[in-house]
């Protein structure tokens, strides 16, 4: 038996907790606060199994993207109600969490794109189209390197961070071919080249790098060419990160990862073992599911599987 070619598992971290992803299913492990373990197992089914041109270059990016947003924001409410319930407070409706994206998404289009949309249409009238949009990009980058720093000083933030660490240095010790063990995992950095964080700087680069020469007289020309061109951004920083992620033994290509290295120095903390162990409780609930799969020369499947137990306490 042998992997499936070509997939690359990753995931992303949640409320004391984090979720894995292969091709056919995902896990969220949780820790709650007794030191119980919960792991919570879905199938993913995904728009490109029906639609294989949507499998294209520069179209799965787009569409990658999107339902990785509607997955994570699942795996990140199924995180938050598991200590909803420990508290003895009821879950979030799904109107309240509709209320709660909405709000977020709103937010980020206020902070990441109306107010350097308006920062430049104030410069425009004295530097001039090119230079107002170089100013509208470096504010842009600006709001979100300050907006991570100041979350990154919460401790409930920390703790995420830690978990996101964690996840990578489980799927870096996946993709060595080694044990997965709580042992071999801290040896591996917390930087992956496929991060999301990663993702953002590139989509942050390119739109750079494509708006700068394209100007129109109004905000809101310019709001609704950034909105309707997103896509294109998304779609381009898609193909490169996918590629660098591949090729980290090129030079050329380790050093295109740099940037999204330096602010996952940011996004990312030294997790702990008791960290470490959830994460590698995720990815395993997924192997166990899409086994066999081979990791160096041990067959992860359901009856041959070995995990860490659960830390009670």
């Amino acid at each position: 038996m042998k992997n499936k070619p070509n997939f690359q598992y990753g995931g992303q971290a949640v409320i004391e907790g984090v979720m894995m992803r292969g091709r056919d299913y995902l896990a969220v492990a949780v820790r709650k606060n007794n030191g119980e373990i919960i792991i919570k197992k879905d199938p993913v089914g995904s728009v490109t199994k029906k639609f294989p041109i949507l499998k294209w270059p520069f179209v799965r990016g787009v569409v990658s993207l999107c339902e990785s947003f509607g997955v994570g924001m699942k795996a990140l409410m199924f995180s938050a109600d598991q200590f909803m319930e420990e508290e003895g407070e009821s879950k979030l409706s799904t109107w309240e969490s509709a209320l709660m994206i909405t709000i977020a998404l709103g937010l980020s289009i206020l902070l990441f794109v109306l107010l350097p949309l308006g920062v430049q249409s104030l410069m425009q009238k004295y530097w001039g189209p090119f230079w107002a949009n170089v100013g509208e990009h470096t504010i842009r980058i600006l709001i979100l390197v300050a907006y991570i720093v100041a979350v990154s000083f919460l401790k409930d933030i920390q703790r995420v961070f830690a978990y996101h660490g964690a996840e990578h240095k489980v799927i870096n010790t996946f993709e060595a071919k080694e044990d997965l063990t709580v042992e071999n995992a801290k040896k591996h950095p917390t930087f992956h080249p496929r991060c999301g964080t990663s993702f953002l700087v590139f989509v942050a680069i390119f739109c750079a790098v494509f708006f700068t020469f394209l100007s129109f007289d109004t905000i809101w020309m310019n709001f609704l060419t950034r909105i309707a061109f997103l896509p294109v951004v998304a779609g381009v920083s898609y193909e490169i990160i996918k590629f660098t992620g591949k090729h980290q033994d090129f030079f050329l290509w380790r050093w295109l990862s740099m940037p999204g290295f330096w602010l996952q120095r940011l996004t990312t903390r030294e997790p702990d073992e008791a960290q470490l162990e959830v994460a590698i409780n995720s990815l395993v609930a997924v192997l166990r599911e899409e086994a066999p799969v081979i990791v160096g020369g041990k067959v992860y499947a359901a009856e041959r599987i070995e995990v860490e137990p659960a830390t009670v306490g």
